[in-house]
């Protein structure tokens, strides 16, 4: 019996082959377009290329032309036969004469990138069935070396290639175009609330000095352990949730006009610890006596209210460990898809895998950074990611962290638009405790502590568009919460800037 037999002797139906999708007919129009008016090229250059047409002569055509038209020289059929006077291809279809053809049968200009469209839409729907059969030949081919985990990394990443490609290129802006963007932005600020371009964290004095989250930048939140790094991030990503309006926005599109959507990469710590965290804050309830259960009625009513308010807070939270940035973006676009996403935080970057092994961890973190920066200009979004610091702060009287604290800080400094370090006085005053019999010693420390006490400070070491400085924030260790110091002049209205 054939291999390809059914056992009832009738042919399977899959080995009829089913023609591929396209449109010869698109093609020879948009061609013949082209011939005629090589103007036309301009308006599809930055949507097809000669790898989208089905007709191999096709793709020679379009391939000559646009040398032709690169260089300034005229793309017509006269021009164009010199080039192919042996192609065999083109022999088949009738030589010169199909040139001629094609001009004879060229569409109107206005319709051209629609054509192009349809051609490039052709050539994706072949390619994502090539991969399809890609990914079927593999999964049926059981081999040591390639488990089904990597099969399905390695398939999402190539869809995810193709669909980057869908993409058109801006390419070159004119500055009116350019100018305009700027007044919108500052327009938007202007109009709202506060005066911020951006997205508000919810802590005042951060706002003033950033103008709030802005989109496409990276922000890196940088920190020596304890100094309260996933406390901050966990506020912001708090704040931004829990203020959440969708709506229309001054530029007529759909989305957040207050607050945002919030992703949340966990590669520390599981998810469960991390809405620990946050209900601790929201309910003012210690997190040690969440955890260990040790609650009065009055607390667990709190808690359970603060349980209810933040079931409708848009914040996603991912707490797979040891996450390729390839995966990482892949999963960010996928969240933008499906539920929007408007702000993206990493916790944190260093517990990052590349997408490949490198040589040197420093490449390792460079690609990582570089791919960090490219979610944010392509999702359009602020990505905020924590950063360990090296220990070489502890070795310093003076333990305020500078940019060269960085782990592999080359990468991170540069592809970085803001880097801000969190650090508490507070922490290494009470690890100089003197011994209870220096009295005086005992006398100013205990003054120090008292100075010192519920204080934290956001050091911002870079920041592309804007200054750098510290911002004093309150930190309440029982429920990890960082908050705004109220001044003097400030009592009367805290949201005056």
């Amino acid at each position: 019996m054939n291999e390809h037999t059914n056992f009832d002797g009738t042919q399977p139906e899959s080995d009829t082959p089913q023609p591929l999708p396209h449109s010869v007919e698109a093609e020879q129009q948009l061609l013949g377009a082209i011939l005629t008016n090589n103007d036309v090229y301009d308006r599809i250059a930055s949507i097809i290329g000669p790898q989208h047409f089905y007709d191999p002569v096709h793709a020679r055509i379009y391939e000559i032309t646009a040398a032709r038209i690169a260089k300034n020289a005229l793309a017509s059929p006269v021009t164009i036969k010199a080039f192919m006077e042996d192609d065999e291809g083109l022999k088949e279809l009738g030589g010169p004469a199909y040139l001629a053809r094609l001009a004879g049968a060229a569409i109107s200009a206005f319709a051209v990138r629609d054509y192009a469209q349809m051609i490039y839409d052709f050539a994706i729907r072949r390619e994502l069935i090539a991969l399809g059969r890609d990914i079927s030949d593999k999964a049926g081919r059981v081999d040591v070396a390639s488990e089904p985990k990597e099969q399905i990394v390695e398939a999402e990443q190539h869809l995810y290639k193709l669909s980057e490609q869908g993409q058109t290129e801006n390419g070159f802006q004119s500055f009116l175009s350019a100018v305009t963007d700027a007044v919108k932005v500052a327009n938007a600020a202007y109009m709202r609330d506060g005066g911020l371009s951006g997205v508000s964290t919810g802590l005042i004095d951060m706002d003033k000095k950033l103008g709030g989250l802005h989109k496409s930048d990276l922000l890196i939140l940088a920190g020596r352990p304890s100094m309260g790094k996933t406390s901050l991030a966990t506020n912001i990503a708090f704040n931004i949730a829990k203020t959440y309006k969708h709506g229309t926005r001054t530029d007529g599109s759909e989305g957040a006009v207050d607050g945002g959507v919030v992703g949340f990469y966990s590669l520390e710590m599981s998810a469960e610890q991390l809405a620990a965290r946050i209900l601790s804050e929201a309910s003012e309830v210690p997190s040690e006596q969440i955890r260990r259960g040790d609650l009065t009625e009055a607390e667990f009513r709190r808690f359970v209210d603060a349980a209810k308010t933040l079931e409708a807070c848009p914040l996603y939270i991912d707490d797979t460990p040891a996450l390729p940035i390839s995966q990482l973006a892949a999963r960010a676009r996928r969240l933008k898809r499906t539920h929007g996403l408007d702000v993206l935080i990493i916790d944190y970057l260093q517990l990052v895998r590349p997408a490949t092994a490198k040589d040197s961890r420093v490449n390792e973190v460079s690609e990582i950074t570089q791919g960090l920066k490219a979610i944010a200009k392509e999702l359009e979004i602020p990505v905020i990611a924590l950063s360990q610091l090296s220990r070489q702060v502890e070795n310093r009287d003076d333990k305020r962290p500078q940019l060269s604290d960085l782990r592999e800080s080359g990468s991170i400094e540069q592809d970085a638009d803001v880097v801000m370090f969190v650090y508490r006085e507070e922490y290494y005053a009470e690890r100089e405790k003197p011994s209870e019999d220096r009295l005086e010693e005992m006398a100013a420390w205990q003054d120090r502590m008292d100075h010192l006490h519920g204080k934290a400070e956001v050091i911002i070491g870079k920041q592309r568009h804007g200054p750098i400085g510290s911002i004093d924030l309150s930190f309440e260790g029982q429920f990890t919460r960082f908050g705004n110091i109220a001044k003097p002049w400030q009592q009367s209205d805290d949201r005056e800037f």
